[in-house]
């Protein structure tokens, strides 16, 4: 089914929410929560859609009928933060903690993996009897007990290493198999996420499903559809480079834009076809900024950046006959709210969780007797965004930025006039949060000495290592600047080799298999997976050389890899002992030119 089936009803419904005046908190609901069945939840993650990208915010460059219709049929969190770039939103939307916390410091290399020890929404609402099925982008770890199925997830179809290159018929990944998607990468995903719906309502089961969709992120491939009503328009709002800004880019992001409205609008159709709309929670935002100097509406900053630009986003709740429709929160929130927020709507409880940075906003979304309450807690407190080692902090009304200086963003939210020296008092108590939060959360858990890869963790029924945990040796280099998704090449010499450190968990005979290309003139290549004194070995054969995934890009992609299809190898059966260690992949004989792409390792425990 075409995913753009109900683009006309919403192109319909877009012109009336583009127009209304969104009021007040609504009046309390005429009903309490053990009036209604245990409501689903569903959480639509958009990947760097900037907080203009969107209709009912006024721009007019697109339309997003559907997401549109939550603003119009439930609430909008109209300052609503999140971070500058990827993993840390996810851990804070997973943990109801500021990022740093749980050890969430950047986006590759480890340093996107989510402790452990932190208890996340999906824990949360699977300890309650839900469902729970993540789809998309991951992003906070890789390997057990990282991964979504080691987080509270009952399953996971998606990818977990965060930037991926190829979104036609992508390689995925479905409950720890690696298979090829369907399609278009947005519309496969929501399909996945769709079925998890249909099968949980046909089950009776309430259920938790997290859509975490990985566009308007580059590259810039967006199907036919969506791009021809785009690809020769004129662009009527421009962002602050004005006549400068790249609007081949801004055309692209605006098509994949539509295309995400109208996955979404599947979903919504879904939920009303089958019977369960009113039964069911649903959340949309995004991660961060937007991923180009396009228009933001008169924000400053972008993606990466700490400024409102860089991390405000649209946030809508929708739930029939509890939450009224035209809601507007005007207090200050965050992607740290959503886990107690969520768990408050539904009456869940939060279990033995860490203590939260975020606040339960329930009863403001519900206009229930203790919003006043809460509201008032809302107004009084700050909210920090940080990245690259830069604090910024957000007052209800104000913000001072990474240098220092401060702003009304009542009155200038474009960020043009430092009023640092006009309002001191208001600068120096902004200024105490930053210093605060650098030394309690920012600095509160050191990075670790080395990042090592767990493997064989209780439970994982394989353990993945891909190229982006390991480290290139020799002439060996990365196919992208970008780790995530990237693979090695240029291995020639038996001086090369590719290490990953580890910390083996669990002792014992473990299945290597090694996912490859090799030009068929070259295959022969005898190579060696060693750790400490253990080994295995086997021959670089059949050849298998696919060409690359390079015939969907709308916008010339930089620095950024491209996919091909990779293919399983078993090296053997390897013993390892528990502890750090290092496994070392190099080649003994190499008969021809090259030896071999790496795109991953992956080590399964043997059966004896």
């Amino acid at each position: 089914m075409p995913v753009s089936h109900n683009r006309a009803l919403f192109q319909a419904m877009a012109a009336i929410a583009v127009a209304i005046a969104l009021p007040g908190p609504a009046p309390a609901a005429e009903t309490s929560p053990a009036d209604v069945r245990p409501p689903n939840v569903v959480v639509i993650l958009a990947d760097d859609a900037g907080y203009g990208d969107y209709s009912f915010v006024g721009n007019t460059n697109l339309s997003t009928p559907a997401i549109d219709s939550l603003a119009r049929d439930g609430a909008v969190l109209s300052q609503f933060f999140v971070q500058p770039v990827c993993s840390p939103t996810r851990a804070e939307l997973l943990t109801g903690r500021y990022a740093p916390r749980s050890g969430v410091r950047g986006v590759s290399l480890g340093q996107e993996r989510m402790d452990p020890a932190e208890r996340t929404l999906a824990n949360v609402f699977h300890d309650a009897g839900r469902a729970t099925g993540c789809f998309g982008k991951w992003h906070n770890g890789t390997q057990w007990p990282y991964h979504p199925q080691a987080r509270g997830f009952d399953t996971f179809y998606g990818f977990t290493e965060g930037h991926w290159n190829s979104y036609h018929d992508a390689p995925m990944e479905h409950d720890g198999r690696f298979i090829r998607g369907a399609g278009f990468i947005v519309d496969d995903i929501t399909s996945h996420a769709i079925d998890f719906v249909r099968r949980s309502q046909a089950a009776g089961k309430p259920f938790f499903c997290y859509l975490a969709l990985n566009t308007p992120h580059s590259p810039m491939d967006v199907p036919d559809d969506e791009w021809n009503r785009f690809r020769d328009n004129p662009i009527g709002l421009r962002g602050p480079e004005g006549d400068r800004e790249d609007l081949p880019f801004t055309r692209a992001a605006l098509a994949m834009m539509e295309n995400l409205d109208s996955n979404v609008g599947r979903m919504l159709a879904t939920l009303n076809s089958l019977g369960i709309a009113d039964d069911t929670i649903v959340v949309f935002f995004s991660d961060n900024g937007p991923n180009s100097s396009r228009w933001c509406g008169g924000l400053r900053g972008r993606k990466g950046g700490t400024d409102d630009g860089g991390v405000r986003s649209v946030c809508c709740v929708r739930w029939p006959g509890r939450i009224r429709p035209g809601t507007r929160i005007p207090q200050i929130a965050g992607a740290i709210d959503l886990l107690p927020t969520l768990a408050g709507l539904a009456g869940v409880a939060l279990g033995p969780t860490q203590p939260l940075d975020g606040i339960d906003l329930s009863p403001l979304l519900l206009g229930t007797a203790t919003s006043e309450s809460v509201a008032k807690q809302a107004d009084g407190r700050t909210i920090v965004a940080s990245f690259g080692g830069k604090v910024s902090v957000r007052s209800q009304t104000h913000r001072l930025d990474a240098e220092g200086r401060l702003y009304n963003m009542d009155a200038d939210p474009g960020q043009t006039r430092d009023l640092a020296a006009v309002l001191p008092e208001e600068a120096t108590r902004l200024g105490a949060v930053a210093t605060a939060w650098r030394r309690d959360v920012l600095n509160a858990v050191p990075p670790p000495k080395e990042e090592r890869f767990p493997v064989a963790a209780a439970g994982a029924p394989s353990t993945e290592l891909p190229a982006r945990d390991g480290v290139p040796h020799g002439g060996i280099s990365r196919s992208s600047k970008a780790p995530n998704c990237s693979s090695f090449t240029n291995w020639k010499t038996t001086d090369d080799s590719i290490t990953w450190t580890v910390d083996v968990l669990t002792a014992g005979s473990y299945d290597a298999v090694l996912w490859y290309t090799c030009p068929e003139a070259d295959a022969g290549s005898t190579i060696a997976l060693t750790c400490g004194p253990a080994s295995t070995q086997a021959t670089m054969q059949p050849g298998w050389d696919p060409p690359l995934d390079t015939n969907h890009d709308r916008v010339p992609r930089k620095g950024e890899g491209f996919d091909k299809e990779f293919r399983p190898l078993a090296l053997g059966r390897i013993e390892l002992a528990a502890g750090p260690a290092t496994l070392t992949l190099r080649a003994t004989t190499i008969p021809g030119g090259s030896v071999a792409d790496v795109r991953r390792l992956v080590l399964v425990p043997s059966k004896r």
